[in-house]
């Protein structure tokens, strides 16, 4: 099962839609016993929404320990930007993370971390490289590579054989073009 967030729309923000959708694909995935895949595009959230918005945090938090309770995988796919409050619930509460190279990933931006703790931030702070490295993502990979990806992770979380390069279903003329605009 996969869901993901429309950064176009209010800057991906997470309002009560926003978690209703993600408790549906985890019920969903729980339902058919499959793993959630789940795509994160976010400002934070939604404070048109008030307090609204944020009690999606611990709604979707309860959503995910439903996966972890029927022993499914939950994939998390951070794009750039994840930010605010989605990083601070669904977002970072995968088995698996995965993000696109150089995305911004944090909580609080780096103005305001500087501003709290009067130091300055090291270079490439927040961003997909510097949390792998400091052991916060488990890979960075890139948009064109995330199929072949996220397919072998999700065998190798369900217990299956590897899958073989000539037995994946090849991706569609639609697919091919879509990805070949994106890498421009």
């Amino acid at each position: 099962v996969a869901a993901c967030q429309d950064f176009a729309f209010m800057g991906g923000s997470m309002g009560m839609y926003v978690g209703n959708a993600i408790i549906a694909a985890a019920q969903r995935a729980v339902e058919l016993k499959r793993p959630l895949i789940l795509f994160s595009a976010a400002g934070g959230a939604r404070m048109q929404e008030g307090i609204l918005s944020l009690m999606q945090m611990p709604r979707t938090t309860v959503a995910v320990q439903m996966l972890k309770e029927a022993g499914l995988p939950y994939i998390v796919v951070l794009t750039h930007p994840t930010t605010g409050g989605v990083t601070a619930s669904y977002a970072m509460l995968g088995d698996v993370h995965i993000a696109e190279p150089n995305a911004l990933i944090c909580f609080a931006g780096q103005r305001v971390i500087e501003q709290t703790i009067r130091e300055k931030l090291p270079e490439g702070f927040q961003r997909a490289e510097y949390l792998l490295d400091h052991g916060m993502l488990d890979r960075v990979t890139h948009r064109t590579n995330m199929r072949d990806e996220l397919i072998t992770i999700t065998r190798m979380l369900l217990k299956q054989s590897p899958a073989i390069k000539g037995d994946l279903p090849k991706p569609s003329a639609d697919e091919v073009s879509v990805e070949a605009n994106r890498a421009k």
